[in-house]
């Protein structure tokens, strides 16, 4: 019979490129709960479930999700594995997060183009400055 694997700090930090900070961090967040262990439970033990869930916010973080919609999706999969409703929740965040990541990327093209005007009119000034110089020397 297997036993279940647990983690350190130190190996999940490791694996996942953080530090252990950060880690703690999910932890008072509520996304980490792991056992405590050794003289005045200093030592965090880490469940293959906890590894699971850091692995999830570290996906939701990358998706720009904030670390309480990744809370709240991560519990709905600890919950009864009623997954209509889990999936509905996960469609909603995701379609809103899409939303707002489309107009952010609309004020970035809506920027963008204002600077290509900026630039144009700074580079046609520029040739009539460069030209004067050049006149005047001659």
């Amino acid at each position: 019979m297997a036993s279940n694997p647990t983690y350190t700090i130190s190996d999940l930090a490791r694996e996942f490129d953080l530090t252990t900070r950060a880690i703690r961090f999910y932890e008072d967040m509520g996304l980490l709960q792991p056992q405590r262990e050794g003289p005045g439970g200093r030592n965090r033990v880490y469940s293959a479930r906890d590894r699971t869930r850091l692995k999830l916010t570290l996906r939701a973080k990358r998706l720009g999700l904030s670390l309480t919609e990744a809370k709240d999706i991560i519990q709905m999969y600890d919950s009864p594995r009623d997954t209509g409703p889990q999936l509905r929740k996960f469609l909603t965040v995701l379609a809103e997060h899409k939303r707002q990541l489309e107009e952010q990327m609309a004020d970035l093209v809506a920027n963008l183009d204002e600077v290509k005007v900026h630039e144009k009119e700074a580079r046609a000034l520029l040739a009539k400055v460069d030209k004067t110089t050049k006149a005047d020397k001659v």
